[in-house]
């Protein structure tokens, strides 16, 4: 046996199911020692997409998702979607092929210290100078890599180191546990709740990662607290919950702005600052923070932290649900928002305006799916449209990276999530400059027979970016570029595609890639001139 097939032993022990990559020369014999494997490598057309989908694998399961290149330029690739993953928090194993030992000590073909290239974006990396060391390193990578906070950690393996013969076997896999909260802790926060007058509990992404959002939901009625989303946070409260106050994240002022100047205690749970920052929440640090999570919270002038609640967050909500006294508030104010923006999405489902507007294909798009579906936003104008209006019933069905928030997510993500839930329908929803980032996963999505659907929110530009330019400088700078016919080119891969004519079509067309279950291709022309029409709504909310 050989290093390379002692470390896909490694890799099958942990339960990996599938590799995500782009073979190389120096993952040669890598590559060999996974034709006898039950790990199914899938072929990707370029590595960011390759841990793009590792990283989506890893959000859905909780296992972290693998991914692999070689050297010098495959690994550089790699490294914008191994970042992804890590700021948002998703477990991911990158592995990466490296030159031999032998000449790592001078300038030479394709090496760079990908150890010291990674280390800022990973939790724990390393590079493998002795294949005897294999077990230790595999396992602890993934107990790091799922460890709280998950993320991603990163395994660099020389070429020579990979060829050589060895013995050894996997190590046993020990659960790991979480520490819950002492008496006196739950008891002191359920006083803090009792006392306050108008409580509003953050909804962060860690009640998804740590399955939590029954417990949330039973407290949250309990002490009868409005719940507001963070744009990771989606779902974990059902947007058909009266408690449910939708997403909070646009920049400047919204409904839900009123929302927290309001709350004279915000009870943050499984929050991370860079979700939502808080000077746009809580300038100045005004409302004290509750903060219930697996990790005491970054310090940060607008996050003044009155009492925090740490450990296992599931099990910590089930205490603090028994200990608090039942409530009835007076949630008038919070009714008030959350009706805002029922409304405000609703009134347009009906819209004829033509190119569509974001309101309407979104409104179009909640009515087709169904509670379970799967949409994943790409980065772009329709990222703020769908983190604040596509409304969720239950979490990890609207997944946003809003960490790093890379361009081009939505097309692998969905490749990867249709593996995950081969059951349910998954909808990557992309504007045509993020779709061309990632537009050659078509072939993959078509060689592994996945039903993806793509909705392309088509503008001729950087929307987002424009929308920024003239907000602030009231004219836009190069944003502009042009396009191929998406329905030629989807159709080129052997998807079906649709052109949207007008308004009045979009609805059916959603409704035809589904009961197609093939992968479809729909190109929607899209009004962005709704994005300064919103931010002069915005603009004027008053509290």
């Amino acid at each position: 046996m050989n290093a390379a097939q002692l470390l896909i032993r490694c890799l099958e022990n942990e339960g990996v199911e599938y590799i995500f990559g782009v073979p190389g020369e120096e993952n040669l014999d890598i590559m060999d020692a996974l034709l006898d494997s039950s790990i199914e490598f899938v072929v990707t057309r370029h590595e960011t997409n390759a841990a793009f989908m590792a990283g989506t694998y890893g959000r859905l399961t909780g296992k972290p998702g693998v991914c692999l290149s070689t050297l010098g330029p495959g690994a550089t690739n790699l490294l914008t979607g191994v970042a992804t993953a890590n700021m948002d928090h998703c477990p991911i194993i990158a592995i990466t092929g490296q030159a031999g030992l032998d000449r790592q000590h001078k300038i030479s073909h394709q090496y760079y210290d990908l150890v010291s290239v990674y280390q800022p974006v990973t939790k724990w990396n390393t590079q493998v100078k002795k294949a005897e060391i294999i077990p230790e390193v595999v396992r602890k990578a993934f107990e790091v890599a799922t460890s709280e906070k998950p993320g991603a950690v990163h395994i660099d393996i020389p070429e020579d180191i990979a060829a050589e013969k060895v013995e050894g076997q996997p190590l046993k896999i020990m659960d790991q546990t979480i520490m819950e909260a002492g008496e006196r802790t739950i008891s002191k926060a359920a006083k803090l709740i009792e006392e306050a007058k108008r409580p509003l509990i953050l909804a962060g992404m860690g009640i998804t990662r740590e399955y939590a959002a029954q417990s949330l939901r039973d407290f949250a009625e309990k002490a009868d607290i409005p719940v507001v989303h963070t744009f990771m946070g989606k779902g974990a409260m059902p947007f058909k919950n009266d408690l449910s106050l939708m997403t909070a994240g646009m920049s400047g002022s919204d409904y839900i702005t009123c929302g927290f100047r309001d709350s004279d205690l915000i009870i943050a749970i499984g929050f991370d600052i860079a979700e939502f920052p808080p000077k746009n929440w809580n300038k100045g640090g005004e409302t004290p923070i509750l903060h219930i999570d697996t990790e005491e919270a970054e310090t940060d002038a607008d996050y003044p932290v009155t009492h925090s609640v740490i450990g296992n967050l599931d099990e910590n909500l089930k205490q603090l649900g028994k200990t608090i006294s039942p409530a009835k508030r007076d949630n008038k104010w919070a009714a008030h928002i959350r009706e805002e923006n029922l409304d405000e999405l609703s009134s347009f489902a009906e819209d004829e305006g033509f190119p569509v507007k974001p309101q309407k294909i979104i409104a179009d798009l909640r009515s087709v799916l169904q509670e379970n579906d799967i949409a994943i936003s790409d980065v772009g104008a329709h990222k703020m449209w769908m983190a604040r209006m596509y409304h969720t019933y239950e979490p990890n069905t609207c997944l946003i990276s809003n960490g790093l928030a890379s361009m081009g997510i939505s097309v692998p993500g969905a490749i990867a999530a249709k593996l995950v839930h081969p059951e349910r329908n998954v909808v990557a929803v992309c504007g045509d400059g993020s779709f061309q980032m990632a537009s050659a996963e078509l072939e993959t999505a078509m060689r592994l027979k996945l039903p993806i659907i793509i909705l392309l929110w088509r503008d001729g530009g950087y929307g987002l970016i424009e929308w920024k330019q003239l907000n602030e400088f009231h004219r836009s700078s190069h944003v502009k570029f042009g396009n191929p016919d998406f329905v030629q080119l989807a159709k080129s891969y052997g998807f079906e595609a649709f052109r949207i004519e007008k308004a009045g079509e979009l609805k059916e067309t959603l409704q035809k890639a589904v009961d197609l279950n093939k992968p479809v291709l729909i190109d929607c022309p899209v009004d962005y001139r709704e994005n300064v029409k919103l931010t002069e709504k915005l603009g004027n909310i008053l509290c």
